[in-house]
């Protein structure tokens, strides 16, 4: 069985049940999906978990006390729901020892076994670098976070978390010091704290595999002989990331790659499940 985590607020169930749509294509397994939410309705989760089970997989909603986070700062689009996976630990069945963590702005268009099955190598978290927007900024967020051995600046949109290891070593008072202590300088704040703290208990893999920014695609269209067209990321792509403020649910999305969200959500809206 495939454990995946979701954090999010109600605003994004819509895109979460093509992510969890997209899952279900691509993948034989059964799935079990851990939500930790604070501020959704009762309802709205009883009509996610129906949906859910009608396809044959688990459902497992988890209240998380909006006090947890209360004091973390938060702004832009950002909600104290990211911080939820910081803490997922403390949270999940105590059978569960792996997790993979997906944000709710995201398809997979090929199977996860490869990257769900990854050995740790005695790492916390398997991550990758969003390559084409940290290469230049790498040296100011080493500098910003006092991290200059650390291998990269990982996107926390896409993780296997080792969750044996993170019940052993994450401690949330580590993680509360670290927000007071840098509060003015967060600038991704939970992706912040998991670069910051855990720097060194990071797997990096790659991000053109398993978290494909759909920005990056549109901006190498404008270059000579892009790396990665249409085809090589149907075949090799596994997660796409719709990052950033606009959304493939957004009548004025222009992004190429939006194609592959439509791909899933059109499914869902021909079976009358609502996705915007």
């Amino acid at each position: 069985m495939f454990h995946i985590l979701v954090t999010t607020d109600a605003n994004y169930l819509p895109p979460l049940k093509v992510l969890m749509h997209s899952l279900f294509c691509h993948n034989r397994r059964p799935f079990i999906f851990y939500l930790l939410y604070s501020r959704i309705g009762g309802e709205e989760i009883k009509a996610l978990g129906d949906f859910v089970r009608r396809q044959g997989h688990e459902f497992a909603p988890i209240y998380v006390d909006p006090q947890l986070f209360h004091d973390a700062p938060v702004f832009r689009h950002y909600t104290a729901e990211m911080y939820y996976r910081l803490a997922a630990h403390l949270f999940l069945p105590p059978d569960v020892d792996r997790v993979l963590y997906l944000d709710p702005d995201i398809v997979a268009i090929n199977p996860i076994d490869e990257l769900y099955e990854m050995d740790f190598e005695g790492n916390w978290f398997i991550a990758a670098e969003h390559t084409h927007s940290t290469k230049v900024a790498n040296l100011f967020n080493k500098l910003r976070l006092k991290t200059p051995n650390a291998k990269g600046y990982f996107n926390t949109g896409v993780m296997m978390m080792n969750i044996a290891a993170m019940r052993e070593h994450v401690r949330l008072a580590d993680i509360y010091q670290f927000i007071r202590d840098n509060r003015f300088k967060l600038v991704l704040p939970d992706q912040d704290v998991l670069n910051g703290l855990y720097w060194d208990k990071i797997k990096p893999v790659d991000g053109y595999r398993y978290n494909y920014d759909a920005r990056y695609y549109d901006f190498l269209q404008l270059l000579p002989n892009p790396k990665h067209n249409l085809a090589w990321i149907e075949e090799n792509t596994v997660f796409i990331h719709y990052c950033g403020k606009e959304k493939p649910w957004k009548d004025n999305y222009k992004g190429e790659l939006g194609l592959f969200y439509r791909r899933y959500s059109q499914v869902l809206e021909l079976e009358g499940e609502a996705t915007t």
